[in-house]
């Protein structure tokens, strides 16, 4: 029996429901999470690459009416976004067929006339190159010191890698002598000749392979007569932490008071030799909110100083205006390279405004939720999480972390990140829960006001948050809401008498 398999052809037609994130939509989103810095940047290089872009010049350098009615007119044009100027795209893109390319190309890449070069040209000046200084780091200090020693070829090259194998504190850590002996097809007695070389160089102590070999070079260069001193770093650093100065005393025989002057000996010593070396970058922040009092008001103004206005380029708007005289044929290839550099100026513009707004919003919303703050301080924090803010105002509650990310106000309290707004609840006796940040605040006032000999322990805290605050909370977490300030543990707190 044959079987016969029949194929036909059939369309069918399916509606379906599905989200994609288009590159508009993107470009937004990116735009949202930027700092203020990040923004300045992403402008800077939109406008050096696409020349459907330019910057609105201030209102000082527009001198005629005319001019002054010009850039109000543009200005409109490119940052009032309304429903009813979308009418206008069918015109545009009308418009856009019938401009001569080829002439607006040629227009805006001609080149600028070059500067003038009175009073001595630029070439009497020093390059750029010869005005940059920078400091020594650690490296280059001890290869400098390293090529003065009089020691053996081998041990110098042994040395100077040992030098590039340290970290920033100076501390020979990630990588043993048995494997640079390796590494190098050394012998480990060689390689360990090389490391005392490195821990003869300044700064005193680079070189140790831990804590109480660090102390214990500057010990032996300092004070190389005291033979307890070296014994408390040897055999008894971990006590010293504790502060056992008792059982450190009846372990070696001497008195208590013998510890103590050799502890307070050690505190003058640098655990960090690297540290003089390391770079310190300094981070400033620059805020994008200002939050001021007018009319007994909390108002939030954006902070636009320094961020350039962008609009749709003259040229651009000019060939709109103008229709080509000549009959020169269309350049579809430059026509096409003018249209997506319009729409994406045009997008830009509508994504910066857009995220101007929506941060305005948010702030506006941090104001409502923490009005106590800015009017009675930080003890009035309240508790505060995204989703109260999102559906505050509407919005996702994603956008809202966004927003909220690396984004800075500058209150008449202080500069904030937003996001140190947000913060989860403690229950509080008798009243509303308080904001963990208030709660951390209040532990760092009590640490501050406690004896140096006798600090609170972190049950001695519990009692006096519940005490002089009313607020009920576990010891591991004051330890954690502790550790979050840099603040020590009270055995670790306490001070020399």
């Amino acid at each position: 029996m044959t079987g016969h398999m029949a194929f036909e052809m059939k369309q069918s037609q399916q509606l379906r429901q599905e989200l994609r994130m288009t590159p508009q939509l993107q470009q937004a989103i990116k735009l949202l999470q930027l700092s203020r810095l990040e923004m300045a940047d992403l402008i800077q290089t939109e406008l050096n690459e696409n020349p459907m872009l330019e910057e609105l010049p201030d209102q000082a350098e527009i001198s005629t009416p005319v001019e002054r009615q010009r850039e109000r007119e543009s200005e409109a044009e490119t940052t009032d976004f309304k429903a009813e100027q979308t009418s206008d795209s069918a015109d545009a893109e009308k418009a856009v067929q019938e401009i001569d390319w080829e002439a607006y190309l040629e227009n805006y890449s001609s080149p600028m006339p070059a500067a003038g070069t009175g009073g001595g040209g630029r070439d009497e000046l020093p390059g750029y190159d010869q005005t940059l200084t920078k400091s020594d780091d650690l490296v280059d200090h001890l290869l400098a010191q390293l090529g003065q020693t009089e020691s053996r070829l081998l041990e110098r090259q042994l040395a100077e890698v040992i030098i590039h194998n340290l970290d920033d504190h100076g501390y020979l850590r990630e990588t043993t002598l048995e494997e640079i002996a390796e590494m190098t097809g050394a012998d480990v007695d060689d390689v360990e000749d090389a490391l005392l070389l490195v821990q003869e160089l300044d700064p005193i102590g680079v070189g140790a392979r831990d804590l109480s070999e660090c102390l214990l070079i500057q010990a032996e260069q300092a004070h190389p007569q005291d033979r307890l001193l070296r014994e408390v770093i040897r055999h008894h650093i971990r006590d010293l932490e504790r502060k056992d100065y008792a059982g450190i005393a009846r372990a070696l025989g001497v008195t208590k008071r013998e510890i103590m002057d050799a502890h307070r000996t050690i505190m003058t010593f640098e655990p960090k030799p690297g540290r003089p070396f390391a770079v310190d970058e300094t981070t400033y922040v620059t805020p994008d909110i200002y939050i001021v009092r007018e009319n007994d008001t909390w108002v939030a103004r954006l902070n636009e100083d320094g961020l350039p206005r962008l609009r749709v380029s003259n040229y651009y708007r000019q060939a709109l205006r103008n229709q080509p005289a000549n009959g020169a044929p269309k350049d579809d290839k430059a026509q096409d390279y003018v249209k997506e550099r319009l729409r994406s100026a045009q997008w830009l513009i509508r994504s910066i405004h857009q995220r101007q707004r929506t941060i305005i919003r948010v702030t506006e919303a941090i104001i409502y939720f923490q009005l106590d703050f800015f009017d009675r301080g930080i003890h009035h924090l309240r508790p505060l999480v995204l989703r109260d803010v999102a559906d505050f105002i509407g919005m996702h509650e994603s956008t809202v972390s966004r927003v909220t990310t690396n984004k800075y106000v500058h209150t008449p309290r202080g500069i904030y990140e937003l996001k140190y707004f947000f913060n989860s609840s403690i229950k509080k006796e008798g009243t509303e829960d308080i904001a963990a940040e208030a709660v951390k605040h209040h532990i760092k006032q009590i640490i501050a006001e406690e004896k140096p000999a006798k600090p609170y322990s972190d049950q001695k805290l519990v009692h006096m948050l519940h005490e002089r605050h009313g607020i009920d909370i576990a010891r591991r977490t004051v330890a954690k809401y502790r550790e979050m300030l840099g603040i020590l543990s009270s055995s670790k707190r306490k001070q020399l008498l």
